[in-house]
């Protein structure tokens, strides 16, 4: 069994202004994603260029902030919030959906390539190679928040988490962040190096997304407000990931049916 390394979520305190490990990890996200999409922006071709990187990453900051805290409203939590709504603006404290981070950042792709005149998918595939480095800070962020934590297990690499009862679990926000984060970010990155049928990157981003979600949720304890949803086994994040897998494969499909079909014209 692994020791838990019990880190001050709050890393560094000003008087009354706290900040925290998890808002660091967004930062540190988003100036990753801005990195490397500087970087892919200055290669040959792009159709980018880095001056751009500034609004796209602002535009898709938003998404993820407003979308992501809604998304843990509706999705996860809504009768908490009805009853005390100011912990809405409690985002330090953890509480974000992925899913609802998705569908923000889907409108603020759709807002961006209509202000620059490209097309949604153009947009979309630029931006899929750049999330997994967010996800995967996030999820680090969840693990120095104690939160999120799996199954009781005996894996020797289990711990104990402080708010998990005294029973070694599985560190599933470390899963998340090897599978979702850097897994994913190797797959799209090498994926994405070379010229792709439009649409593909960002199928092949929530066709893989979705199976490692899926998978870690096997091994994740489900928000206890909501519980498995059926069976004893199917939970939020695996209801809300199957419909992203199936877009993500419609996608896939269209994408290379599409690049025969003008091959052959």
């Amino acid at each position: 069994m692994l020791t838990y390394p019990h880190i001050d979520p709050v890393a560094l305190a000003l008087g009354p202004v706290k900040i925290h490990w998890y808002g660091i990890m967004y930062l540190i996200g988003f100036l990753s994603a801005w990195s490397l999409g500087k970087w892919r922006a200055e290669q040959v071709n792009s159709g980018w260029t880095a001056e751009e990187m500034g609004d796209l990453i602002f535009y898709c900051a938003m998404g993820v902030i407003l979308g992501g805290r809604i998304g843990y409203v509706l999705f996860y939590d809504f009768a908490t919030y009805v009853h005390e709504p100011w912990r809405v603006f409690q985002v330090w404290q953890g509480g974000m959906s992925f899913h609802g981070g998705l569908l923000g950042v889907i409108t603020a792709m759709w807002l961006y390539a209509r202000k620059t005149q490209r097309t949604f998918f153009t947009v979309a595939d630029f931006v899929a190679p750049l999330v997994p480095i967010g996800l995967c800070a996030g999820r680090i962020g969840n693990f120095i928040n104690g939160e999120l934590w799996g199954k009781v297990t005996d894996v020797s690499w289990a711990m104990v988490f402080p708010t998990g009862g005294p029973l070694p679990r599985h560190p599933s926000q470390l899963y998340e962040a090897a599978f979702e984060g850097i897994a994913l970010f190797v797959i799209l990155f090498f994926y994405s190096r070379k010229p792709r049928p439009t649409m593909a990157v960002s199928g092949l981003f929530l066709a893989g997304y979705s199976v490692f979600r899926f998978g870690v949720e096997f091994v994740r304890v489900p928000d206890a407000q909501l519980g498995y949803l059926a069976l004893d086994w199917l939970t939020m994040g695996q209801i809300l990931s199957t419909p992203m897998f199936l877009l993500g494969v419609g996608l896939l499909y269209f994408a290379y049916r599409n690049r025969s079909a003008i091959a052959s014209n």
